[in-house]
């Protein structure tokens, strides 16, 4: 098994905190990354599998057990049964932004509105990452995984995997454990085959946060430069010579609260109607139809809320930080916890606990963190 000199944390997460494991392993292959955890659960040793590091809060103490460095790369392509589409088997240790890029340029759409979002792509399921309205639950075909229970592989479609607002059955939400122990290998996506030419954008929150009009058409790469730009506006690129980027994105979900909490807001709070888009109507085949016709959903839809537009009405303006702390909110996006500079996980931690402390005073919600947190408390 390839095993190597252990580092800390600190130089394998985007927030650059965390202790140093007492054993380190990296996996450049399927079949290594099989028997490496295979390996570890035959040990019964406490174990850490790490992509790119970007979603992870990891505990300053040192980490009694194994970090299996997920190294793998490489994509696939393959046919679809649905024409004008073609389906991607990506490797889960491949870059997320690197697979976007080549989608892009290949003129496949369905994932370009992720631009710019760090990690690896086997981490992507885990907690159904999106942005600006589109997820990889709407591309999603299929993972290839190993279970803890069983060290068995299998291929699971994505309808089983529980996907939602940041959430599936594999994703360790803090203070619980996840209903599925197991490590996705690989991703099966589908994509549709649209050119380098201009085509209309679905979705009114990506068109929203693009500035474009209902019946605007623009071209998957305006798409990924405009993404870009916004994302590295907010300091939500990764940049090694700006602190800003040092953290793991978006700290806390936007939360999705009921239509009638939602209106007991002041009416500038933005907000977005979790309504789907309205449907073309459906032509059921005599053949196929079997008499049930399911129903319509007439009731106010939820409606997510700006997480950062609840921080700040908190009083935690961008750039906020606690006296002597080195960890502080993004002086360009107020929902990004951030590291000034050889902050611990615990400097992190304290920013995040008074953070939900002021939001649940001031408005009674009380914010979900989004990343991992492991061997750390809120």
């Amino acid at each position: 098994m390839p095993e190597i000199a252990p580092v800390p944390l600190s130089q394998l997460t985007t927030l650059r905190v965390g202790g140093m494991p007492r054993r380190m392993v990296e996996a450049a292959t399927t079949d290594e990354l099989v028997a490496a955890l295979r390996d570890v659960w035959d040990d019964g040793e406490r174990w850490l599998v790490v992509g790119g590091g970007s979603n992870l809060l990891f505990g300053d103490d040192e980490f009694d057990g194994t970090v299996v460095l997920v190294r793998t790369s490489g994509i696939e392509r393959l046919p679809s049964p649905h024409p004008g589409r073609v389906r991607l088997k990506v490797q889960a240790g491949h870059n997320w932004d690197d697979l976007v890029a080549q989608t892009v340029a290949a003129g496949l759409s369905g994932i370009e509105a992720m631009s710019g979002i760090p990690g690896t792509t086997g981490a992507a399921p885990i907690q159904n990452v999106g942005a600006y309205g589109q997820e990889i639950v709407e591309s999603l075909v299929e993972v290839e995984l190993i279970d803890e229970a069983t060290g068995e592989v299998s291929v699971v479609p994505a309808s089983d995997l529980g996907l939602g607002l940041r959430t599936s059955v594999l994703k360790k939400h803090y203070g619980s454990v996840p209903e599925r122990s197991a490590v996705i290998l690989s991703v099966t996506l589908e994509l549709t085959q649209v050119g380098h030419g201009d085509v209309p954008v679905r979705g009114a929150q990506l068109r929203s946060a693009l500035g474009l009009e209902p019946d605007a058409a623009v071209s998957l790469a305006w798409i990924r430069e405009t993404v870009l730009d916004i994302r590295s506006r907010k300091g939500m690129v990764l940049d090694e010579d700006d602190h800003d980027t040092w953290s793991a994105g978006s700290f806390f979900q936007n939360p999705i609260v009921s239509a009638q909490f939602a209106a007991t807001l002041p009416p500038e709070a933005p907000r977005w109607s979790m309504a789907p888009e309205p449907e073309a109507d459906r032509v059921i085949p005599l053949d196929r139809f079997d008499g049930f016709i399911p129903p319509r959903s007439d009731g106010p839809a939820p409606v997510k809320i700006s997480a950062a537009w609840l921080i700040e009405q908190a009083g935690m303006r961008k750039g906020f930080r606690l006296p002597g702390s080195r960890a502080s909110l993004s002086t360009k996006h107020a929902l990004a916890l951030t590291n000034r500079g050889r902050a611990t996980a615990e400097e992190v931690a304290a920013l995040a606990r008074l953070i939900q402390q002021r939001v649940q005073s001031e408005f009674g919600v009380l914010l979900q963190p989004e990343p991992v947190l492991f061997d750390v408390e809120l």
